[in-house]
């Protein structure tokens, strides 16, 4: 069964920055591509970042391109997401999923909340 774990969000003013963490099991961590997804209150989700099992190409919304750096690493079976320059519209629920499209996504996320 795929299980995945996100943490490492929490509140931050603008400007600031948190490194979020996806601890991944179940399934062959190193073979899968990879995602992030966010939700937003009374909003649909939005891939955020993908990336590739091998870490050979990435993916950005252009929300985000240029502030969040997707990365992996597959000894640790952990997915990442360092988040900078946030903004107040980046506030939303963050999950991480066991697909390039981010629809495969599992777990109860991690809020992050960008406010002053």
């Amino acid at each position: 069964e795929v299980q995945l774990q996100a943490s490492g969000g929490g509140l931050v003013q603008p400007g600031g920055s948190l490194r979020l963490s996806c601890a991944a099991s179940g399934f062959t961590f190193g073979s899968t591509h990879m995602s992030w997804v966010r939700q937003a209150p009374g909003k649909g989700p939005e891939r955020v970042s993908a990336i590739l099992n091998n870490s050979g190409a990435t993916y950005y919304a252009d929300s985000v391109k240029g502030r969040f750096t997707i990365s992996r690493d597959n000894a640790k079976k952990t997915l990442y997401l360092q988040m900078n320059s946030l903004k107040p519209e980046d506030t939303a629920v963050y999950y991480c999923a066991a697909d390039w499209y981010g629809t495969n996504r599992r777990g109860q996320g991690t809020q992050v909340t960008v406010s002053s």
